[in-house]
């Protein structure tokens, strides 16, 4: 079983430059809730940002499958990409697993942020076979 603590230690000093997980918490969008509040306990950033990004896909309005995330924290000092993304994963275990279809991530350095402070774009969604004109083909066609 996973510890509740944080997965790194950082001073006391370090200022918070995120709004999100101080603020009450949603009950509308329980999944960004705990997306900020899992991050801000796992990882103590100095800047976190969450963007539901569901609206971009074929998905109901109102909902919260599509994520990006921009972390910023001490933790990933020394950390490869890939290690600081499974940081990430590992914290988001339980959505990844239920809620959550996709996740981008961005995880940097405090350093890093200071000298790219630029959250990255997602390329626009074709809402699965939306713009695939073969499927819609088949779909009209029906079974041979």
């Amino acid at each position: 079983m996973l510890s509740r603590g944080p997965l790194c230690a950082r001073p006391l000093c370090t200022r918070l430059l995120h709004s999100g997980p101080l603020m009450a918490p949603d009950p509308s969008r329980p999944v960004e809730t705990s997306i900020r509040t899992k991050l801000t306990e796992a990882l103590q950033p100095e800047h976190l940002e969450v963007h539901n990004e569901s609206h971009m896909h074929a998905v109901p309005p109102g909902s919260e499958s599509h994520f990006r995330v921009l972390v910023v924290s001490p933790c990933f000092q020394g950390l490869s990409l890939l290690q600081r993304h499974r940081l990430v994963n590992t914290t988001l275990k339980d959505e990844l697993s239920s809620r959550i279809h996709a996740l981008a991530i961005q995880a940097k350095t405090p350093e890093q942020w200071t000298a790219d402070p630029a959250l990255g774009k997602s390329p626009g969604c074709l809402g699965g076979s939306k713009g695939d004109r073969s499927v819609q083909e088949k779909l009209q066609t029906g079974p041979d």
